[in-house]
């Protein structure tokens, strides 16, 4: 049905998005029960286009997991081994310095860095690693820990979670990650994470983190047992926080991978439910600025598309990632900045360069595109970690 002509099922709730008034979650629960992705598409731009115009951005970082050891055993985890396993790593300062220094040469201007939790790793050690990458260059912007990892370190350093988090601000971190929001629902919370922080205690690890000044993104596992009501909820519960704080930068929905893992999920995401739940995400959450379509889960054909569907932001250059391809994403784990720009512009975009908090750096308007991958040299130490994993 055609939004425009005032056929669709949702012309009231355009109307709403139109007039930039609030959708309820009864609401929002009616854009996911619709299948006219069209008008989910054409709702999510209005809002797209308000808040960023024509542009989209990406940001050239790289992703090091400092180790994969962790004490947990979520589910739908493929990522976290135990001390026994033999494909279980940790890298030591001086080894994510390196790969730190390496992303600089490359142009680098952030570094995404999580981890496991570590069941033996000093809080010394990730005070002494933000210092040890802080001293590369200043303006490197330093992403580093989800929430349950700050609240691991705070009961490693038996310390209230507001003094942990200000002392690795003062070491260097410029932003949390959003990663391990997952669903905040607790039924599916207890069906994909036992064990892992709650949804409260996600929330309120950010909070704090923004009430210090800092800044963070939030993230979305869909695709798995949860239902359309648990999706609502979740993008509720952070538009409430966002209402309270305005401390979150973007919103990146995750799409669930469904390989190596305890959950049996027959029907992983499929290209229609990506683009609905990227759209809807943008329609509802209304007091965020930006929302990413993550390539590495979607493929960069796919993240292309959803551009048009309320995205306008396909994340990084990335050069290294491990999580999403444990988990069984087939995709490269990287790609070039002129991939990117090309897949920007093919859509109909102004490609920017941003930085950690969707600030732009670089503006590429009529502009030479950077080099193809096959023109950039590639880098010997890059190539031969990636090809050890």
């Amino acid at each position: 049905m055609n939004l425009l002509t005032g056929q669709s099922e949702l012309r009231d709730l355009h109307a709403k998005v139109a007039a930039g008034e609030r959708l309820a979650p009864a609401e929002g629960e009616r854009l996911f029960q619709s299948r006219d992705l069209h008008a989910l598409g054409a709702m999510a731009n209005v809002v797209c286009q308000r808040k960023n115009g024509n542009r989209a951005s990406y940001i050239f970082n790289r992703y090091i997991n400092y180790s994969n050891y962790c004490i947990l055993s979520c589910q739908f985890c493929a990522f976290a081994r135990k001390k026994r396993d033999a494909d279980g790593f940790q890298l030591s300062v001086a080894e994510v310095v390196a790969k730190g220094r390496e992303a600089l040469a490359l142009g680098a201007t952030e570094l995404h860095i999580v981890g496991g939790l570590h069941p033996s790793l000093p809080f010394g050690y990730y005070v002494e690693m933000l210092r040890a990458l802080r001293a590369l260059d200043s303006r490197l912007q330093l992403k580093c820990f989800t929430a349950i990892e700050v609240l691991h370190l705070a009961w490693l350093a038996r310390k209230p979670v507001r003094q942990v988090l200000l002392e690795l601000k003062e070491a260097g971190l410029d932003s949390l990650t959003g990663g391990g929001a997952e669903i905040f629902g607790p039924a599916v919370r207890t069906a994909i994470a036992r064990g892992k922080e709650s949804a409260e205690e996600w929330l309120s690890v950010h909070r704090t983190w923004h009430q210090l000044g800092g800044r963070s993104t939030c993230t979305m596992l869909y695709g798995h047992v949860e239902s359309p009501a648990d999706r609502v909820d979740h993008l509720e519960r952070l538009r409430s926080l966002q209402d309270e704080t305005r401390g979150f930068c973007g919103f990146v929905p995750l799409a669930y991978q469904p390989g190596h893992n305890g959950i049996a999920v027959t029907t992983p995401p499929t290209g229609f439910d990506t683009l609905r739940t990227l759209a809807i995400s943008r329609i509802y959450l209304d007091n965020f600025e930006h929302i990413t379509a993550y390539w590495v889960g979607l493929g960069l054909k796919l993240a292309q598309v959803a551009l048009s569907y309320g995205a306008d932001d396909l994340h990084g250059t990335i050069f290294e990632e491990h999580i999403f391809h444990m988990a069984g994403a087939a995709g490269p784990q990287q790609q070039t900045e002129a991939a990117l720009v090309r897949a920007i512009r093919e859509a109909g975009r102004v490609p920017v360069q941003r930085d950690t908090f969707y600030a732009p750096l670089k503006v590429w308007e009529e502009t030479p595109l950077p080099v193809s991958e096959a023109e950039r040299p590639p880098s010997p130490v890059l190539e031969a970690n990636l090809a050890t994993g």
